[in-house]
């Protein structure tokens, strides 16, 4: 801008300079008063250009995180790593409300609907559950699993709670349910990362136009899990997941007997998976970048680590605090027996729990339906009760993902 002023000034200057060799003394303090007019009025002109332009550069995109995943996969843990963090405005499971409206549809049918749901979500525009929801009066507690979202029980969705707190599930269901449905919107739009966990997509293709769409800067975060002991947890809810396995066997749903459905339903799962990892291998270089692959059983064994470096594929600083939650809630001695919460226990162990408590017979059945997947993802078979019992027998490989 000086540059520019300079010239224009260095003109100017010349003109008047000029003026004053050929106009009469009396007409020259009036040239004067004019070229100084003239000056000040460019000043002006030109400064008030360059403010402009400053205050109308684009500020920086909110970072878009979906953390896709797997029923019983560790994927409420991930989710609260995230949702915990000061700077994210976290979302667990929204596309539950479709589900749930439409209960005798199919998985494949409700992909777009699930889809535009999420895109709307990410742009913090919320009117989008109008079609899921009942008519008003509307709270944020009508949003599934709300409570777990930290940024819905701390300013501006809730004043009980500052958003640097850990904030507990129950406290914050206790102090904050009452609140607009307004409120999550607001709340939304005040954060740098959007962060939304979702278990309802089974495959990658329906999310290509979310992640070419330069406006969202989608960022994927797919966690998968050892099939042994996503079965074995699901045995544990099977009430929870009666309806999403449903909607998953699809019109398979009657013809399949009831002994076999866990077994076909993991099949699907196991497969769905392996063709989300598998189709980001054939994404150009870009967009590859845009996905991250987590194994709960390395974030379990490496919690520190392993949050370190999914907070850093994101853009967010891994703060003191967090980092003491993480260890602290890893370590504790429950066993994690209560579905969608995520409270202090030994997480290795959990994840190790199916290796005494399946019977074997069930392993070498899933271990059949799920082969493929397990033996990409880097999970040892096992091939005897021995095997599968002998706790010194590490069942992981030590890999890098070829993304």
């Amino acid at each position: 801008m000086e540059l520019t002023l300079q010239k224009h000034i260095f003109f100017l200057a010349r003109v008047f300079h000029f003026s004053m060799m050929i106009l009469p003394k009396k007409m020259r303090p009036l040239l004067f008063l004019i070229s100084q007019m003239a000056i000040f009025a460019l000043f002006f002109h030109l400064y008030g250009h360059n403010f402009n332009s400053l205050s109308t550069k684009e500020e920086p995109k909110p970072m878009h995180v979906l953390v896709l995943s797997s029923w019983r996969s560790g994927s409420s843990f991930v989710g609260q790593i995230f949702g915990q963090h000061p700077d994210v405005f976290y979302l667990m499971e929204p596309a539950w409300h479709i589900w749930m409206t439409f209960t005798h549809s199919t998985a494949w049918r409700l992909h777009m609907a699930v889809r535009d749901l999420i895109r709307a979500i990410f742009l913090c525009d919320m009117s989008v559950f109008d079609a899921y929801m009942k008519p008003s009066p509307r709270r944020q507690s009508s949003l599934f699993q709300w409570d777990k979202s930290r940024a819905l029980c701390s300013p501006p969705a809730c004043n009980i709670f500052s958003r640097d707190m850990i904030i507990s599930q129950a406290h914050c269901k206790l102090l904050c349910s009452q609140e607009p449905f307004e409120v999550v919107e607001k709340a939304c739009r005040s954060y740098s990362h959007v962060v939304l966990k979702e278990v309802r997509f089974f495959n990658l293709q329906v999310l290509y136009p979310l992640l070419r769409d330069p406006s969202l800067n989608l960022h994927i975060v797919h966690l998968v899990r050892d099939p042994r002991a996503v079965f074995r947890s699901r045995e544990h809810t099977t009430g929870e997941l009666m309806i999403d396995s449903r909607i998953v066997m699809g019109q398979h749903w009657e013809k399949v007997k009831e002994e076999d459905q866990p077994y076909y339903v993991m099949q699907v799962i196991c497969q769905s998976q392996l063709e989300i990892y598998k189709a980001v291998q054939s994404l150009p270089k870009a967009l590859r970048q845009r996905y991250m692959l987590v194994r709960y059983e390395d974030l379990v064994r490496e919690p520190i680590a392993q949050t370190a470096q999914m907070y850093k594929y994101v853009g967010l600083k891994f703060l003191p605090h967090l980092q003491t939650w993480v260890y602290n809630i890893t370590r504790g001695k429950g066993m994690g027996n209560h579905a969608f919460h995520t409270n202090a226990r030994n997480a290795l162990n959990v994840s190790q729990a199916w290796r005494w408590t399946l019977p074997y017979e069930k392993v070498s059945r899933l271990q059949k339906v799920c082969n493929d997947t397990m033996t990409s993802l880097g999970y040892h078979l096992v091939r005897s009760e021995q095997e599968q019992k002998n706790l010194s027998l590490d069942l992981l490989f030590t890999w890098t993902p070829s993304n």
